[in-house]
């Protein structure tokens, strides 16, 4: 039988400087047919960089705590907004001598989709392109910029928006959550073809329906993973071939 060693007995202590090392998360949301972005305000305490500016919810790893940087993730998205997310998924990572006045660091960034918008007084909602101009601190406008990029090219092509919804949802309220993120309408029969058709939802009862009139509402069959489509939105569009 094999007898595990703890690191400390037979790993020397690193001689060399280490890195400052983070998680940040980028949060989505979409309210009142706009995308939107979560951000909090830094501290305006003494020595603390950029104090007072608009930055993404994020923090160091606790090496007692984060097994992995997804647990970090998870910790700081819980610690700084309150908010619980259906969709996590890491975006890239990020390092250099200088983006962190503090000294050399890195940063692993994730994105995150949820239903309703949550967070506490140091919280705030900005629109998503809005806030791709703003100034933010350290490199957190470049990292949005990406997972901005990364969301609507997935959108293309996968059930993602579909994180965005409280269940159970319709048919037109998933598709307006795509339009919304994608910033350009589609084909309402080709796209309710494509999610009857993919296995994506199961039928949840009548739910309230515009005008008045009850719909169909859906649920997600599963939650672990989005749905990738065969062909992206773009095919469903008039003048091209539907699925």
């Amino acid at each position: 039988m094999s007898r595990k060693t703890a690191p400390s007995a037979f790993m020397p202590a690193l001689a060399f400087p280490r890195p400052l090392v983070s998680v940040d998360v980028v949060i989505f949301t979409v309210v009142q047919d706009a995308l939107r972005v979560l951000v909090t305000r830094r501290p305006e305490t003494p020595g603390e960089p950029f104090p007072g500016a608009w930055c993404l919810p994020g923090g160091f790893i606790d090496i007692e705590r984060d097994a992995t940087l997804l647990d970090c993730a998870l910790r700081k998205l819980h610690e700084k907004t309150g908010c619980s997310t259906p969709y996590l998924e890491q975006l890239a990572s990020w390092g250099d001598a200088r983006r962190d006045p503090r000294g050399w660091s890195t940063t692993h960034a994730y994105f995150a989709l949820i239903p309703a918008p949550q967070g506490g007084p140091q919280a705030s909602w900005l629109a998503a392109d809005a806030a791709c101009e703003a100034e933010l601190a350290f490199d957190h406008q470049t990292i949005l910029r990406t997972a901005l990029a990364r969301l609507r090219s997935k959108v293309e092509y996968t059930s993602l928006p579909a994180f965005l919804l409280d269940e159970p949802f319709t048919l037109p309220q998933l598709q307006r959550v795509y339009e919304t993120v994608l910033g350009r309408g589609l084909d309402k029969s080709a796209f309710r073809k494509r999610m009857l058709d993919s296995g994506l939802l199961r039928e949840a009862g009548a739910v309230p329906g515009g005008l008045g009139r009850s719909a169909m509402g859906y649920r997600l069959s599963q939650r672990q993973q989005a749905v990738v489509f065969p062909r992206t939105f773009r095919s469903g569009e008039p003048g091209e071939p539907s699925d």
